[in-house]
């Protein structure tokens, strides 16, 4: 009888591109690293579904995946079991067992990311990895005047990567956040969904409006624009976090 077991992991992206196994290059993803350890355990091919694809050099500390198998170890074990095998930058915080429809993707109801930005003047040693280091001033006050242009439903191809292949861009942002924690900004974004780097390319813009180049308004104008070469720079992908995925209470 087939079971159905949802995980949420979390990784540190950095020696990996992305989520997503990529048998033509064989790169190192979180994806393949995954299914290596299950058919450990299982002794056989096992195919993961994912809450989406993070790209290369992204982390997560909420990610979500499910894969069906008829083995019967009980629900809680397998996260300790794929953690004993898992490098040490891959964890799996929970294992459970969910109803056969559940879907990792497909019966989500929403994402939030945060993504962090290292503001001082010296570089960094500690955080090169994780956080985008900027050694200008930026006016966090600009940045978050820009924000309600973003909030509500919308089309959001000005920040739609090129090789998005969503088959509309219209998403709906519910929340949108700046935080300052010491030397470091944080911006939070939940949506019901996310095209391919637009978070990054949201972020981007919104750093171009702190170092004086866009102004707040210039935002809503490149938003209605559906022009992606209006808008600004695609953030590294260092300083991107999956934080969470959010689903039916019944899920």
């Amino acid at each position: 009888m087939d079971r159905n077991i949802k995980l949420i992991l979390e990784y540190d992206g950095t020696n990996y591109h992305g989520w997503q196994t990529q048998a033509e290059n064989g790169n190192p993803t979180i994806q393949g690293t995954l299914e290596q350890a299950l058919k450990t355990i299982i002794r056989e091919k096992v195919t993961t579904f994912s809450s989406g694809r993070t790209d290369a050099g992204v982390h997560a500390l909420g990610h979500v995946a499910n894969f069906m198998t008829s083995n019967t170890i009980p629900a809680a074990a397998w996260a300790p079991a794929l953690n004993h095998l898992l490098p040490k930058d891959i964890r799996i915080l929970e294992s459970t067992e969910v109803s056969l429809d559940f879907h990792a993707r497909y019966s989500a109801l929403g994402k939030t990311y945060k993504y962090r930005i290292l503001r001082r003047r010296a570089p960094t040693a500690l955080y090169r990895n994780y956080a985008w280091h900027i050694n200008l001033p930026l006016n966090i006050r600009k940045m978050r005047s820009a924000l309600p242009f973003l909030v509500g439903r919308k089309d959001f191809s000005a920040f739609r990567g090129s090789g998005c292949n969503a088959k509309s861009p219209v998403r709906t942002i519910k929340s949108a956040s700046i935080k300052k924690d010491g030397d470091f900004l944080e911006l939070w974004f939940e949506a019901d969904a996310f095209l391919q780097y637009m978070v990054r390319n949201i972020t981007g813009t919104l750093v171009e409006v702190g170092l004086g180049r866009f102004t707040p308004d210039d935002v809503g104008r490149i938003l209605r624009s559906c022009d992606r070469t209006q808008a600004g720079r695609t953030a590294p992908p260092h300083g991107l976090y999956l934080m969470d995925v959010s689903y039916p209470e019944s899920r």
